[in-house]
């Protein structure tokens, strides 16, 4: 081995030992979520049994911009972290969207344990002022105002010309990314499979 291989060999070394706590943190951190997603992207369809429509390729969530009922900003990176099912629809939110908000509220309710790795959000698209009774009954959504262009541009939607915002909801990972959408008028049994089969893939969110 000549000086300079030597040198590099030495600097190698150093370079791991001075970065190697931080290298097995990251790992620890990511492997979960990869772990999730090969459950889901790598299975073979015949032995995959998802029900939601699989988001490819990811769709990472943009800074968009979010009000809260009291018109203050809401900061998108607050979204990361946890697994979050969201929806769209108006804030009048006629029966089928109350029955979306049900759905997600009960989803979590039956993970259990897991319950608080699951955000709830539902976006309104106006400025439709919302009930009392709409607030109590779903309290612990987060109730947040967005622009329909820009969720437009953001959730992926069926390639159907009927399609539209107020028909799903989706799921957001932890890392900010779309994993997938749940179709219309979904069967909320198979999108309790779904979620407790990607809780038990990732443990962080």
């Amino acid at each position: 081995m000549n000086a300079a291989e030597l040198n590099r060999s030495v600097f190698a070394r150093g370079h791991w030992r001075r970065w190697r706590v931080l290298y097995v943190l990251l790992a620890v951190c990511v492997a979960p979520v990869l772990a999730s997603y090969l459950v889901y992207y790598v299975v073979p369809p015949g032995d995959r049994t998802n029900y939601g429509d699989l988001v490819q390729p990811q769709r990472p969530i943009p800074a968009l911009a979010l009000r809260q009922p009291d018109n203050s900003a809401f900061e998108t990176d607050k979204l990361r972290g946890r697994w979050v099912m969201l929806h769209v629809d108006s804030g009048e939110c006629a029966d089928p969207c109350q029955q979306k908000l049900w759905q997600m509220r009960q989803l979590r309710l039956t993970a259990g344990k897991d319950r608080d790795r699951i955000e709830r959000v539902f976006l309104i698209i106006d400025d439709t002022p919302l009930q009392t009774l709409l607030l109590r009954e779903f309290e612990g959504t987060l109730f947040l105002r967005a622009r329909s262009a820009e969720l437009q541009l953001f959730l992926a939607l069926p390639e159907t010309p009927d399609a539209t915002l107020f028909d799903h909801v989706w799921l957001l990972d932890p890392l900010g990314n779309q994993m997938f959408r749940w179709p219309r008028r979904a069967d909320p049994n198979r999108m309790k499979r779904d979620l407790g089969r990607l809780l038990k893939a990732s443990r962080i969110g």
